[in-house]
């Protein structure tokens, strides 16, 4: 094995793909009814969605001009290092690494065990099994991967992915063409936005989350110029144009006040357009979406964790390029570990549940960082070639910024509120991190 770093040779496609797959996860299938039941009518119902999408979109431009600028397989990590400082990069890859990445791989994992369980039951535990399962095999795969055979199949997942919320979209068609109308007045009419819409916009906008991480390619497709602009911008007009047919499936066969009531809406929908056998395509729908945004998340979360390691001695062997398979392959390797044992431990107790839920505040904290980074590496580094830069400069980045602050501001209102407890946890997490920076630093120095 030999080390030299990523090369160019992944398409802007497959960077578009990723990035649908990390977005479009199962929390389409729950997030429509949050959304409705804060919106209260059709139009702000859709408004929130758009507006959302807009929002997210603001962001891919400006990530767009940070990877053409500065590629690197760290994404963010190398973003926030160049315009805040080594630490407060590494505070970021250490929430990504213990937290975020990790424990959303071993939850998306029980959400798949969950259904498999129900399906085909294999006793008490069987949905940590499941997910365990799920880690272990979807870590090798990737670990096993690399080239045309697992571009093929991460293409494959994420079409099957995409296949399945068409198949919401044609449940309203199938609607249609019986004669059955929607439940809603068929005139959307516009009133003004509710007290609450602004939970609306926080609901639509977490379903949202995710395609930023895609920026760890960077540095490894092959149009440095203009391919991340062109997937991240792509990706999100595809991801945007299929929440809103989701949602208008959804509207069109339920009705706004039903979906707001609904706990799951795709069962509901589905069983209402085709009948009996409903309920198992609502949960293969739900699977590909599931089995898609793991392994998305190893793909592009192992590549942060990569970049971090490289740059501090003490965590050399993490920081290791695979050159042969053009991977991270220590980095999945760890990741994985720290994922299967997430799943162990929450077989017997599901505290890392709300490390994950209550981590939100520190992923806002750092978009909303990343973000500002935009003008703040115009003034530090002008002189830097920008191939692709941001319109509207710099309106559209503190349009993203301010988002980003609006949403940790809303996410430590509700974390705190649900449990009085939640920000600690947030803050425990960047306080472990300093932990964590600390003894890197000084195992760094001692190994020099």
């Amino acid at each position: 094995m030999t080390e030299r770093g990523p090369r160019r040779h992944v398409s802007a496609a497959y960077v578009s793909m990723l990035a649908v797959a990390m977005v479009v996860g199962a929390g389409i299938f729950k997030s429509p009814a949050l959304v409705a039941d804060a919106a209260g009518s059709p139009f702000w119902l859709f408004a929130a969605w758009t507006i959302a999408g807009l929002v997210t979109l603001i962001g891919a431009l400006s990530y767009a001009e940070l990877a053409a600028a500065f590629p690197h397989a760290g994404g963010d990590y190398h973003f926030l290092d160049l315009a805040y400082g080594r630490r407060s990069a590494f505070l970021f890859a250490w929430a990504r690494f213990a937290v975020i990445n990790t424990g959303s791989i071993a939850l998306l994992g029980y959400v798949l065990g969950d259904y498999l369980n129900a399906a085909l039951p294999i006793g008490v535990h069987g949905a940590a099994i499941y997910a365990a399962l799920a880690v272990v095999v979807l870590t090798g795969f990737n670990l096993w991967g690399g080239g045309a055979h697992q571009d093929a199949a991460d293409y494959g997942l994420t079409s099957l992915e995409v296949v399945g919320l068409m198949i919401m979209t044609a449940a309203a068609f199938v609607l249609i063409m019986r004669g059955i109308g929607p439940v809603d007045d068929a005139s959307i009419a516009i009133a003004a936005p509710p007290a609450s819409f602004g939970y609306a916009l926080v609901y639509a906008l977490l379903a949202y989350g995710g395609w930023s991480e895609v920026a760890t390619l960077s540095a490894e497709v092959r149009d440095a110029k203009r391919g991340m602009a062109r997937a991240l911008i792509s990706a999100i007009v595809i991801i945007t144009a299929l929440y809103l047919a989701v949602n208008w499936a959804f509207w069109y066969g339920l009705g706004t006040e039903a979906l707001s009531r609904s706990r799951a809406p795709a069962a509901e929908l589905m069983n209402r357009a085709f009948g009996p056998w409903a309920g198992f395509a609502t949960a293969l729908a739900i699977a590909f979406a599931v089995i898609t945004s793991i392994n998305a998340t190893i793909v592009v979360g192992a590549r942060t964790t990569y970049a971090c390691a490289h740059d501090w001695p003490a965590l050399k062997r993490i920081g290791v390029w695979d050159e042969r398979r053009q991977i991270p392959a220590a980095a999945i390797g760890a990741q994985g570990a720290l994922s299967l044992a997430l799943v162990v431990f929450a077989a017997f107790y599901e505290g890392f549940v709300t490390l994950v839920d209550y981590t939100a505040p520190v992923y806002w904290l750092f978009l909303a960082m990343s973000g500002f980074a935009v003008i703040v590496l115009r003034v530090r580094d002008a002189s830097a070639p920008r191939p692709f830069k941001v319109p509207l400069y710099p309106f559209l980045p503190l349009v993203f910024t301010a988002s980003s602050l609006a949403m940790l501001a809303s996410s430590l209102q509700y974390v705190t509120a649900a449990s009085g407890a939640g920000a600690l946890v947030s803050v425990a997490v960047l306080g472990a991190g300093l932990v964590a920076l600390a003894v890197t630093e000084a195992a760094s120095r001692a190994g020099a």
